[in-house]
C-alpha cells in the first residue's frame, strides 16, 4: 500500500504529521460513499468529490488470471484487449478514440484478482462512459480477424514484458516455484504457449461467464449530483441480463516445506536478488497490516534499514525494496528486492537481508523508527487519494478483496501496531523454510547464446 513520494512531498508529509498527526479514521473517507445494487446484480459505488468539475468512471470485473486454468493462461488479459474491438454501435478501436474526442482519457489493466476500464472525463461528459460501457457490456462483438491481430499484439507484448525484461523474467520464475496450487503461480500475461494455443472460441465462453452484471461493479468519483447519475446508469445499465455468478475458488498452497532456489542467466546489466515469503492475505489475517509496517521500516526512504545498510554502508546495492501483497485475493508473497551494483557478490547481499530480518526478530523495533514508519505510511495513504482515479482504485481494490468499507480500517490497524507485534509477525513468516529466493546472473549477449536454454547452475531445468 506504501506509495512512493518524491523527496520534497515526503519531507512536507513527516513534518506535518509530526506536528498535526492526521485524524482520517475519525473523518472517514466510506461515510461520504453510497452504495447501490441494481436489480440484476450490479453495484454501483459512488462518491461525490466537487473539488473539481472532473469524473472519473471506472468499471471493475471480478475477473484475472486467478480464474483461469492451466493450459489457457492469458484469457483475462487477452479479453482486456478485446473488449476494445467494438460492439454492434461502436468500431474496432473506437472507443478510446471517443473518449479523447470529448476531451477524456481512457485506461485498463488486468491482474492476478481483477480486470478494470476507467475513463476520466469533465463531470459534463460522464455519459458518455455511461454509454459506451454498458453498450460493451452486453454488446461485444468478438471476430476473429480482430482476434488473429490481437493475438500477435499480445504475444509481442510478453516478449518485450518479460522475456526481454530480466527481472521481470525472474519474478516470473520466483512466483512459479513459490506457488503449486495457487493460479498465482502463472503470470497475468500467460505463458506463452498457452497463449499461442487458445482460440477465439476459448475467449467467447470466457467472457459469457466472466463479464457480466453480477460479476462487475461500478465505482465513480467526482463532481456530480448523486441521484441524477444512478438514474442514468440505471437506465443505461439496468436493462442487461444478470449473468450468472461465477464460483470464486479460494486458493491456499500447502506449508512449504523448504526453502526454493533459483538462478536465471539472462543479458543484463546488474545482479538482482528477489526473495519471496508466503504471507497471508487481509481477510486471513491482521497480520497483513503489521507485515506493512515491516516493509516500511525496510525499505520505506533512504534512512530505512536495508537502505541504509546495503546501499550507504556497504555499498553493495544500487536500489532495495520490501513490498506487501496487502490486497490480494489468495495468500501471496512478502518480497524483498535488490538491485546489486556492478561486481558486487549477491551472496553478501542475501546474507546482509538475512542479519536484518533476523533482527527484526530479536530485537524490539526503536519507537522513534516505528512511529516514523506508520507516519510514513499514513502521509503515502492520504497522499494516494490525491487524485479522483485514486480514490475509486482505492475503493475498488479494497472491494475486489473483501469490500469498500474496510479502506477506513488502514490507518487504525497501521496504529495499533507494536513493537512486540513485528517480532511476532517476524518469527512467525520470515523463516527459511517458507521462502523462495531467485538470483539473475548477467551474461554477456555471447555467453547467453551459448548456454543451453533454461540450465541451471545445478544442471536443473526451469520454465
Amino acid at each position: 500500500m506504501l506509495r512512493k513520494l518524491s523527496p520534497i512531498y515526503l519531507v512536507l508529509f513527516l513534518i506535518f504529521l509530526f506536528i498535526f498527526p492526521l485524524r482520517l479514521s475519525g473523518a472517514g473517507l466510506t461515510e461520504q460513499v453510497f452504495e447501490t445494487v441494481l436489480p440484476n446484480g450490479l453495484k454501483v459505488i459512488l462518491l461525490e468529490n466537487h473539488k473539481a468539475p472532473l469524473v472519473t468512471f471506472q468499471v471493475w470485473y471480478r475477473v484475472g488470471s486467478r480464474n483461469e486454468e492451466w493450459g489457457k493462461t492469458g484469457l483475462s488479459h487477452m479479453l482486456e484487449h478485446m473488449m476494445f474491438k467494438g460492439t454492434k454501435k461502436v468500431g474496432p478501436e473506437e472507443f478510446s478514440l471517443i473518449i479523447q474526442e470529448n476531451g477524456g482519457d481512457d485506461n485498463a489493466f488486468t491482474t492476478n484478482d481483477y480486470t478494470a476500464y476507467v475513463e476520466d472525463l469533465s463531470s459534463g461528459r460522464v455519459q458518455v462512459s455511461i454509454d459506451l460501457e454498458s453498450d460493451r457490456m452486453q454488446n461485444l462483438v468478438l471476430k476473429e480477424e480482430d482476434f488473429k491481430t490481437e493475438h500477435m499484439v499480445v504475444m509481442e507484448e510478453r516478449r518485450l514484458r518479460l522475456d526481454d525484461d530480466p527481472q521481470a523474467y525472474l519474478e516470473e520464475q520466483i512466483e512459479a516455484a513459490a506457488f503449486q496450487i495457487s493460479p498465482y503461480h502463472w503470470p497475468v500475461i500467460g505463458w506463452m504457449e498457452d497463449i499461442k494455443r487458445f482460440t477465439l472460441e476459448d475467449l467467447k465462453t470466457y467472457h459469457k461467464i466472466y463479464c457480466n452484471p453480477v460479476n462487475a461493479f461500478i465505482v465513480v468519483v467526482g463532481d456530480f449530483k448523486k441521484n441524477e447519475l444512478l438514474s442514468n446508469i440505471s437506465e443505461a445499465f439496468g436493462q442487461i441480463p444478470k449473468g450468472h455468478l461465477p464460483e470464486q475458488k479460494k486458493y491456499r498452497d500447502p506449508p512449504q516445506k523448504g526453502e526454493r532456489r533459483m538462478y536465471v542467466k539472462k543479458e543484463a546489466h546488474l545482479p538482482f536478488l528477489e526473495i519471496g515469503y508466503h504471507i497471508p492475505n487481509l481477510t486471513d489475517s491482521p497480520d497483513s497490516y503489521v507485515l506493512e509496517v515491516i516493509a516500511c521500516i525496510l525499505s520505506g526512504g533512504t534512512s530505512s534499514r536495508l537502505y541504509k545498510k546495503l546501499v550507504y554502508d556497504k555499498q553493495l546495492a544500487l536500489s532495495v525494496d520490501a513490498e506487501n501483497a496487502l490486497l490480494s485475493h489468495d495468500p501471496d508473497l512478502f518480497t524483498i528486492s535488490v538491485e546489486a551494483l556492478p561486481g558486487k557478490d549477491t551472496a553478501e547481499i542475501e546474507k546482509t537481508v538475512y542479519e536484518e530480518i533476523e533482527c527484526l526478530k530479536k530485537e524490539r523495533a526503536d519507537e522513534h523508527e516505528l512511529k516514523k514508519a506508520k507516519n510514513l505510511l499514513e502521509a503515502s495513504f492520504v497522499y494516494g487519494q490525491d487524485s479522483l482515479s485514486d480514490q475509486a482504485t482505492l475503493l475498488a481494490e479494497h472491494e475486489i478483496e473483501s469490500t469498500w468499507r474496510s479502506v477506513d480500517d488502514y490507518i487504525p490497524s497501521i496504529r495499533k501496531v507494536t513493537p512486540e507485534d513485528i517480532m511476532r509477525v517476524a518469527k512467525t513468516y520470515f523463516l527459511q523454510d517458507n521462502r523462495t529466493v531467485g538470483i539473475l546472473v548477467p551474461l554477456s549477449p555471447k555467453k547467453e547464446q551459448t548456454m543451453p536454454a533454461g540450465v541451471l547452475p545445478e544442471g536443473r531445468i526451469i520454465r
